[in-house]
């Protein structure tokens, strides 16, 4: 770098050259935000570059913002940061004058390049020959062909047995998947700027699930997709449709579609694009959704990756985990971290999972520590993941489900509202947020999350029942709330067969409750502590608990097994 500083005017130009980049240009955000900080760093301001004034002033947050709770200034120069790499990586490689934004910081730096000096005289090349003896050189010749071709032949031979052992040792790597410009068949020009902005859109979601990889059209030459999304937008009742495709890059063929009409009344919506991108990627980006497929199948056989563990296969293992709470699907997902490089345990995903893990109870500890020890060292494992990687959705959902374990229902709801900003199209998330707010009897604000969650995830599981049923029980629909209720049993098997009996009750199947009240008193943690003991540490609604109260000594369960040890 040269020491001679930018001028003003060359800063300027080269702001402007990068407003006008398309990829920046798609994104009015990020363009406002990189020529808020140029202009405050240029008049000398640089104090007052911090997330507040970024956020009041460029995101339009209201005065009371709070950085802490609200990353909305971290992620969007995360993206900035990336965007700024990639145009001067592309088309501003030639640049002399670069503008950019250092990682932890919002103060932008300005840099003038130096030319590559030319070489001297001594170091030049020598001319070439004038002349070919083709006398004397034809023996050289061919030593110099057999000698090409058996290199070639070794180096295929090296490339093809690194290519095999690459292939053993991570049988399936995360999915890419390139995102391209949905095609207009509108016939407006006014349509085609708010249609280009959806692939930006989709881009910045799926990005924010982290395991799987996103590129933006085709343009990465070094990246090979797994799959290509494509689509177009048409005309419908005068709105819009957005019709989505997603296929497989190697065999072409169409392994998943979805359509999304918008009515006329929301043309005018600025949040258009980012209800329609969230739509999409609340099946794209989850575990269950069409990308992870090949890694699920993988999963199914026993023993499928011994030895060829990954970050990426211990996570959907995890999240195999989550969907059945099973001990023995948190058995295997515990094993396959385990066995990873000391490195990749110390990531923050890792750290993240095996904290719940080691929580939530389902397996046996990996320590000889007592339970209060364990929630402890879980807590600065979690903590430790934060300061790793604090714009990690799963990293905050794994956190609000301890702090949720632990009784600090006020820091759980924080760190939900954390992870869903970071990652608002997860439905995971959603789902348990939802169940929280539900049992601390917030379930008017639970309803929503939840029938968003049920209605937009692909194959929801059964943990995201526990709200509908609680609803269906509050509005004395019995019938209704056996069905969830004993779906919801299946992955709960604390509360679900209480719901199932409070149900069963309601429609007088006693046979029903007969049936899972065993179920009740089988569960060793209210063997352990008395039932309403236990369910206090999660429930906080004291209506809840008087209602279960009621429901259990009705069905005949003793009153000393309610509060104490049995």
């Amino acid at each position: 770098m040269s020491d001679g500083e930018p001028t003003d005017s060359e800063i300027a130009e080269a702001l402007s050259r990068i407003l006008a980049y398309p990829e920046m240009a798609r994104s009015a955000q990020l363009g406002r935000f990189l020529q808020y900080i140029v202009e405050r760093r240029q008049r000398g301001d640089v104090q007052a570059i911090k997330a507040y004034s970024i956020a009041v002033d460029v995101f339009g947050r209201p005065q009371n913002f709070d950085p802490q709770t609200d990353p909305i200034v971290r992620v969007q120069a995360r993206r900035l940061r990336a965007l700024l790499e990639q145009y001067y990586a592309g088309p501003g490689s030639g640049e002399a004058i670069r503008i950019e934004l250092p990682t932890g910081r919002y103060v932008p730096e300005f840099v003038r390049l130096e030319p590559a000096p030319a070489l001297p005289q001594s170091a030049q090349p020598p001319p070439a020959a004038q002349s070919w003896d083709f006398r004397t050189s034809w023996i050289a010749l061919a030593v110099m062909t057999a000698v090409l071709a058996t290199a070639a032949l070794a180096t295929s031979f090296f490339l093809q047995r690194q290519a095999n052992i690459a292939s053993n040792r991570n049988p399936v790597p995360p999915p890419v998947v390139s995102i391209m410009e949905l095609q207009s068949l509108t016939g407006a020009v006014a349509d085609v700027g708010v249609i280009a902005g959806l692939a930006v859109e989709l881009v910045t979601d799926l990005e924010q699930f982290e395991s799987l990889r996103v590129v933006y059209g085709e343009r990465r030459a070094d990246v090979k997709a797994d799959y290509v999304l494509s689509g177009i937008v048409r005309r419908e009742a005068g709105g819009l449709q957005f019709s989505a495709i997603l296929t497989e890059a190697a065999s072409d063929v169409v392994v998943w579609n979805k359509a999304v009409a918008v009515g006329p009344e929301r043309l005018a919506d600025p949040e258009l694009l980012n209800s329609v991108s969230g739509t999409l990627s609340r099946t794209l980006g989850s575990p269950r959704g069409p990308l992870h497929r090949r890694a699920r199948a993988l999963l199914t056989e026993e023993n499928a990756i011994d030895g060829r563990e990954s970050l990426y296969l211990c996570r959907v293992l995890f999240d195999l985990y989550r969907e059945r709470a099973y001990a023995s699907s948190a058995d295997k997902a515990q094993r396959c971290y385990a066995a990873l490089p000391d490195v990749d345990q110390q990531a923050a995903q890792a750290l993240a999972a095996t904290a719940s893990l080691e929580v939530e109870g389902l397996i046996e500890p990996t320590l000889e520590t007592g339970e209060s020890e364990r929630l402890v060292l879980a807590g600065e494992a979690l903590a430790e993941a934060v300061a790793l990687s604090p714009v990690s959705g799963f990293v905050w959902e794994q956190r609000a489900r301890y702090l949720e374990h632990i009784g600090d229902h006020a820091g759980a709801e924080a760190a939900y509202s954390s992870a869903l900003q970071l990652n608002p199209a997860n439905s995971d998330t959603l789902a348990a947020r939802a169940r929280h707010l539900a049992l601390i009897g917030k379930l008017g604000d639970a309803e929503p999350l939840a029938s968003l969650a049920i209605n937009s995830a692909p194959n929801p599981p059964s943990w995201y029942l526990i709200v509908p049923a609680l609803k269906a029980l509050r509005d004395g629909k019995f019938s209704v709330a056996s069905i969830y209720a004993r779906g919801y049993a299946e992955a709960d098997r604390e509360l679900g067969p209480i719901l199932t009996v409070m149900a069963a009750q309601g429609i007088g199947d006693q046979e029903l409750v007969t049936s899972y009240l065993p179920r009740v008193l089988e569960v060793p943690s209210f063997r352990a502590n008395g039932v309403l003991t236990q369910l206090r540490k999660r429930i906080t609604d004291e209506g809840l608990i008087r209602d279960i109260r009621t429901a259990l000594l009705g069905a005949g369960m003793p009153p000393a097994v309610l509060n104490s040890a049995f």
